[in-house]
């Protein structure tokens, strides 16, 4: 990529002398060093946004354009309406302008929005005009949507791919409507443009925008580096058994089963936040499965492999290795729903192998899905489906941009106006490193779990769904259960987890809401004692009805899941003074190879 060329800048020119006119006294070197550092902050901007648009674009569904003619036929039938809405908006541009006139006083910004909380958005009368032109028009497009009629699908998805456009035309995005950026590039004498220039091309290689320093993290080094053993491994998965750090340890071991579209060590990543090292020095054996990033060779691979030649399969290691009949097991988010049909098959087997089950953010009932919905339709399910004889891979980077997407402000443009537009390395955060380390999916398991689960919603039907040939019906389950959500999860809306507890035919569940979001709500841990918990035994027919009966306690959701799960754990016996057994040798340290797979 060509680097900008930026003429330096005399220091007499700061961002106070950034106004609507130049001065008339103003020195004619000045004006025109002035002018090279503009066309030079065009320059850069114009290769930012056209790498940025054509190298880390998310995918668009097929049928977001019909959702948007609806939109265009509705308006045509309510002139009325927007005629309305139209007369507002000029009233109140007008309104904006008296302000920056000074003949009135202009319409404040919620100062909780992070994109217009430095001071330089309220200093300069012509950046707190641009800004307020945003909001007023951000406004007016979205009542003008909400207000047009159309069915509740193409209502969604027009205000998801409105909300899209909003916030990407935000003036912070764009580095000539951005004071921060303006002051920034002229104190560097453009030096933080170049540098933001070198970040895009770096990210552009990697394929994604970098929201961390991932320079200073390393799985196995100062990521997933709970002592542990893989002792087993097949082409679909590494099981890990975790290294007892008590004198004595529950009978019964769980299994953990995390997410396939994501790497496992969001449950263990550094000793501090670890999910694993916590229970672990609770006195439980710990076992994780860890997803293999699918290579090509493997793109047949079908939801019915996860299965059978996953869950079932690490679930019977398990229960060799302890020499237990029956063992606990956690399926987490998309693992969740994973061991959600294993247990049906489990079931007409006759395989009574767990004691309990926990779903962690986890779905059953995917009626209301959230906003991952608009990413699924039955075009783009169908163009797969005539794919699936040849197989394939669906990229972890295509999937992590889609989850980005749902709060685009804080996980794409935040990091384009921090690294790109004013060349900062965004801080060490390990959870936004995980989160860019993506799995890739085989294409049968993918585009099985879009049609059954988000367009079908068979696994909330009884008998609409069958896995390894096994019809599906979770009224059957029976085992204890435990149900945790997130009250601000984007992936998993908690009350539409809440509804498995309507489903499931257990009469011993357990529900229970977390603090924050899909996932600095599901890893929150003890020690921090942060954030807090909602509990309620009762499970009455709503979510609403539930939280609002519900007790609130301060600190993490783990101390409640510690109490539910110990007294199902058996008694306590010595330590195991090795992994495995003669049948499930040791085959190398945890975190194992598969982990650290990259997607290409």
């Amino acid at each position: 990529m060509q680097q900008a060329h930026y003429e330096p800048l005399k220091p007499v020119i700061g961002c106070e002398e950034i106004s609507l006119s130049q001065s008339n006294t103003e020195r004619p070197e000045d004006a025109a060093s002035f002018n090279t550092f503009l066309q030079s902050l065009t320059d850069s901007h114009r290769q930012i946004l056209q790498s940025f648009v054509s190298g880390i674009r998310p995918a668009t569904p097929p049928d977001a354009q019909r959702a948007l003619d609806q939109l265009m036929h509705g308006m045509v039938g309510g002139t009325s309406q927007l005629l309305n809405l139209q007369r507002g908006y000029y009233k109140q541009q007008m309104d904006l302008w008296m302000g920056l006139l000074g003949a009135g006083v202009p319409q404040g910004a919620d100062k909780s929005d992070r994109r217009f909380a430095a001071q330089e958005w309220d200093d300069y009368p012509f950046f707190d005009f641009v800004k307020q032109h945003y909001l007023l028009t951000s406004k007016w497009l979205t009542e003008l949507v909400d207000g047009v009629p159309m069915d509740d699908a193409s209502r969604e998805k027009v205000t998801f791919y409105t909300r899209q456009f909003i916030d990407a035309m935000s003036p912070s995005n764009f580095a000539l409507t951005n004071p921060e950026v303006i002051k920034l590039a002229m104190d560097t004498q453009g030096e933080s443009l170049a540098e933001g220039m070198r970040k895009l091309a770096a990210d552009l290689e990697k394929g994604h925008i970098s929201q961390t320093d991932e320079s200073h993290f390393a799985v196995g080094e100062n990521l997933a580096v709970t002592p542990g053993t893989v002792v087993f491994q097949s082409e679909l998965f590494q099981l890990i058994q975790y290294t007892p750090t008590t004198e004595q340890v529950y009978e019964r071991p769980v299994l953990f089963v995390p997410p396939a579209v994501n790497k496992y060590y969001l449950m263990d990543l550094q000793p501090h936040n670890s999910m694993v090292r916590h229970f672990v020095a609770q006195g439980y054996t710990v076992f994780m499965i860890s997803w293999r990033n699918i290579p090509e060779s493997l793109g047949k691979l079908s939801w019915d492999d996860y299965v059978e030649a996953g869950v079932i399969k690490a679930a019977m290691a398990v229960r060799e290795i302890a020499k237990q009949d029956k063992i606990n097991v956690l399926g987490f988010c998309i693992g969740g729903v994973i061991l959600a049909t294993a247990l049906a098959v489990m079931k007409a087997r006759e395989l009574d192998w767990f004691e309990s089950v926990t779903f962690m953010t986890s779905l059953i009932d995917h009626t209301e899905p959230g906003d991952l919905k608009q990413f699924v339709d039955w075009d783009l399910v169908k163009s797969r489906e005539a794919k699936l004889e040849d197989g394939g891979v669906i990229s972890g980077k295509e999937l992590a941009r889609g989850f980005a997407m749902l709060r685009a402000n804080d996980l794409i443009w935040n990091y384009v106006v921090n690294n790109y537009l004013k060349g900062k390395t965004p801080p060490l955060f390990d959870l936004l490193y995980w989160n860019n380390d993506s799995a890739n999916l085989p294409l049968p398991m993918h585009t099985f779990f879009l049609r059954e689960m988000y367009l079908e919603n068979n696994l909330a039907k009884p008998g609409a769904m069958k896995v390894c040939g096994v019809p599906v019906d979770v009224r059957q389950y029976d085992w204890p259960t435990y149900i945790f959500a997130a009250r601000e999860d984007h992936i998993v809306p908690w009350a539409s987890a809440y509804r498995g507890t309507q489903l499931l035919g257990s009469d011993a569940i357990r529900f229970v809401l977390g603090a924050s979001g899909h996932i600095a709500g599901s890893i929150n841990p003890v020690s921090g004692n942060k954030r807090n918990y909602w509990v309620n035994d009762a499970l009455p027919a709503t979510a609403d009805d539930w939280l609002a009966g519900a007790e609130s306690r301060p600190g993490s959701w783990w101390q409640d899941w510690d109490t539910w799960l110990a007294p199902k754990s058996g008694k306590l016996v010595p330590a195991p003074k090795a992994p495995g057994n003669r049948k499930y040798r040791a085959i190398e340290p945890a975190p194992g190879s598969y982990v650290k797979e990259k997607v290409a």
